[in-house]
């Protein structure tokens, strides 16, 4: 069993150069503070010591399997394996605590770069095999570079993510924030939020961003939005946000589908960094993965062992735009 995390026992290193800083923690690998040009463009909780409860996953690298999976459960070669329903009846973000809330070792490798590696062992979670994980950050100018790596001594689900909660104008709605994704198509789902098995076209739909649009056009009613789109192939960004205030992401990535959430049930959980407030509406997630549930459903696999390692390249621009 993991013990539970003490606040004495997180770590944190800082990424910098002339125009970003970006501060890192060893619980959860999380990011928990990241400036453009003296705005912070994620949210944040002021105290290290809020990321141990974090119910919003603020910040941190989902996994062994990112979102959910249906009923807790999956077969794999004629067994059966139970997972924690944290999310009753699923799994989410790949148990409690799952590696969001593990602490990673933190290796501060310059001022631009840090590696963070964390074990999970066999049975974690409910989870087959011994994980070796990975996960170098690195600041390259305005971009944050996610080189994400996992080797695993027997075949079991793999599936990361980083769960960075985005708000390019420092506070307040992000409403008036632009979208545009390059995916023309979706996984629908049912009443728990959890894929149908479906892929079906995003005409017509609130997750149609194939042109730049506001997320106010997309949603007016504001239900929210936290959907798989599956991302075309290409060479050019899978997204792109921008605000008001000239701020601009670009976010490249080497995985099939992006989640995109509107933090319609974002609530207050801790003291938020200066300035912010954690309510509905007030970021909105990338979160760059392989196809939710994909061990319920026929999507490409997620399996990995020793032959196949997995690896995840994510990179996330976020720059002034002149």
């Amino acid at each position: 069993m993991t013990p539970p995390v003490t606040p004495d026992q997180i770590r944190s290193h800082t990424l910098r150069n002339d125009a970003v800083q970006v501060t890192l923690l060893s619980l959860g690998c999380a990011v928990q503070r990241w400036q453009v040009a003296g705005t912070d463009v994620t949210l944040g909780y002021a105290d290290p010591a809020e990321y141990i409860r974090n119910a919003p996953y603020l910040g941190v690298i989902v996994g062994r399997v990112a979102n959910r999976i249906s009923n807790a459960r999956f077969t794999l070669d004629g067994e059966t394996y139970l997972l924690p329903a944290n999310l009753p009846p699923h799994c989410l973000h790949g148990g409690s605590p799952g590696f969001s809330h593990r602490l990673w070792e933190l290796e501060p490798v310059s001022q631009t770069e840090a590696r963070f590696t964390l074990v999970s062992e066999d049975g974690d979670q409910g989870f087959p095999g011994t994980a070796r994980a990975e996960v170098r950050i690195t600041l390259d100018g305005y971009a944050l570079r996610y080189d994400m790596r996992v080797a695993t001594d027997r075949p079991t689900p793999i599936n990361l993510a980083q769960h960075l909660y985005f708000n390019l104008m420092g506070t307040g709605s992000v409403m008036d924030h632009s979208l545009q994704v390059a995916a023309a198509q979706y996984l629908p789902v049912d009443g728990t939020n959890t894929p149908t098995g479906e892929i079906l076209p995003v005409d017509g739909t609130r997750y149609d961003y194939r042109t730049t649009r506001s997320l106010t056009d997309a949603d007016p009613q504001r239900i929210g939005c936290d959907a798989s789109v599956v991302l075309d192939s290409g060479a050019g960004p899978a997204a792109t946000l921008s605000a008001p205030n000239g701020m601009g992401l670009r976010l490249w990535t080497d995985r099939p589908t992006l989640q995109i959430y509107t933090t319609p049930w974002l609530s207050p959980q801790g003291a938020a960094l200066p300035g912010q407030t954690h309510e509905p509406m007030t970021a909105i997630c990338l979160e760059a993965q392989d196809h939710a549930d994909a061990m319920t459903h026929g999507f490409p696999s997620v399996l990995h062992g020793p032959e196949t390692p997995y690896r995840q390249l994510t990179t996330i621009e976020i720059a002034p735009r002149g």
